[in-house]
């Protein structure tokens, strides 16, 4: 069984090795989010806007695509139509109003009549002397000198230079991925922040992707000991503010649920690590 890293493991664990457990041996469910799943229709909608001629990839072509893409959504998961429906500060309108706001300041900040994306919701893996990393690219573009820039489309808004670090970290893991399978540094990594209507860039060099590679083995040795060990002690940090499990954290006075027989084994299965999560919004 080789093992697997995903970006969105790999940084729950640099967050907080409770919230790993929490994620990967307990299995505890996030809420669902309205917001979030307004992320996934965003990014559904982004991602077949480019099915279309160039010419016809408008505003008003992105619109027609919030329903169909919602019902395709719902018969996946049929309980984000009662999400909507059960929120009281929501109405259904209001709920598509804020999507089609999202994708109309997108379109102030790219021109996608003048893109051709290489790549769409990309499925990237390498190994990394035997640990190996996954996650979804959604967007690369390539220029014709094979120049590679990374996209990632973000529903939230951007975040201060002190959480920077995390979206960041998720753009040079795919880097350093695409780097090992096309033998090139992406030239680009550019997160395209909704939210506000904010892009940020980052050129990544091998200094960056190194150390990067050097991090994540230093992160699974971390991730093996406390399997063993079941040393699972929680890191408090301004971002417990947005904990799921708060409940459950003795950092905030709460009990974690017994470990359950081969917590260890559950920890390492790399179809847990390895989990790719939707886009963080």
């Amino acid at each position: 069984m080789v093992p697997a890293l995903s970006p969105s493991r790999a940084s729950d664990f640099k967050q907080c090795p409770l919230l790993y457990r929490f994620r990967t041996i307990d299995k505890l469910p996030s809420p669902p989010s309205p917001a979030a799943a307004r992320g996934t229709l965003v990014h559904a909608v982004l991602e077949r806007l480019f099915d279309l001629p160039a010419d016809q990839r408008t505003p008003a072509a992105a619109q027609s695509l919030l329903g169909p893409q919602w019902q395709a959504l719902v018969e996946e998961e049929p309980e984000l139509a009662a999400m909507i429906a059960d929120d009281e500060r929501l109405t259904e309108d209001g709920w598509f109003d804020d999507a089609q706001a999202l994708i109309e300041t997108w379109f102030t900040l790219e021109d996608p009549t003048r893109l051709e994306p290489a790549e769409r919701e990309l499925y990237v893996e390498t190994e990394l002397d035997g640990l190996v990393l996954r996650g979804y690219v959604d967007r690369l573009d390539v220029a014709p000198d094979g120049a590679m820039r990374v996209v990632d489309y973000k529903t939230g808004r951007s975040p201060s230079e002190l959480f920077e670090g995390k979206a960041l970290f998720q753009m040079k893991f795919y880097a350093l991925v695409l780097w090992r399978l096309r033998g090139e540094i992406p030239r680009l990594l550019q997160l395209v922040y909704l939210g506000n209507g904010e892009v940020v860039r980052y050129a990544p060099d091998e200094h960056d992707l190194l150390g990067l590679e050097r991090n994540l083995k230093a992160v699974w040795t971390a991730i093996e000991h406390a399997a063993t060990t079941g040393d699972w002690r929680p890191k408090t940090s301004r971002l417990c503010d947005w904990c799921d499990f708060r409940e459950f954290c003795p950092a905030w006075g709460g009990t974690p649920p017994p470990l359950p027989e081969g917590a260890a084994l559950l920890a390492l299965d790399p179809a847990v690590s390895g989990q790719v999560d939707p886009a963080d919004e």
